[in-house]
């Protein structure tokens, strides 16, 4: 059975940022040439998640499209956003302190355990169904990536994998 994988990039400002992949998972599809099988849309960063909405057809100033904003609002109600050390067990000051030291990351940069949280929540992946070369999300079915790290801008990656015939 054919096997098919690919990447997108995606460039995330600082602040949560949503970008909808769903057309170039579709070229994806495509390139593949795959028509039937299953589709898994996958983050590999545990700060970021993919999930499928719809597409609310509006969007805020910032860009956020109204549902995808009304979900992180119902989020921040449960898991407030990280602003300050020791709001969360983690990072702690291990952890802290090899993020800096092992990768140069700035102690404020460890303030992102809402987006760990949140993305546990919404999941790190979405599988598909590939019918006939086409992905059954329904009529108003979109693929966002979310990155949930409010700490900075980072270059994220989503990874697409194809299985079928």
């Amino acid at each position: 059975m054919p096997v098919f994988h690919k990447t997108i990039p995606v460039n995330s400002p600082h602040g949560i940022y949503f970008e909808d992949v769903t057309d170039k998972v579709a070229s994806i599809i495509a390139e593949a040439g795959i028509k039937d099988g299953i589709v898994v849309v996958f983050s590999q960063h545990t700060s970021c998640s993919v999930l499928i909405q719809e597409d609310s057809e509006a969007e805020t100033y910032a860009k956020i499209p109204l549902i995808l904003q009304d979900t992180i609002n119902c989020l921040e109600k449960i898991i407030p956003d990280c602003k300050y050390e020791g709001q969360y067990l983690h990072p702690g000051a291990y952890h802290t302190k090899q993020a800096f030291e092992l990768r140069g990351e700035l102690n404020a940069w460890c303030l992102n355990t809402d987006g760990h949280i949140r993305s546990s929540l919404l999941g790190r992946s979405e599988s598909i169904p590939l019918l006939e070369g086409k992905m059954t999300l329904g009529e108003f079915g979109r693929i966002y990536f979310a990155d949930l790290d409010q700490t900075r801008p980072r270059e994220r990656t989503v990874r697409v994998q194809i299985v079928g015939e």
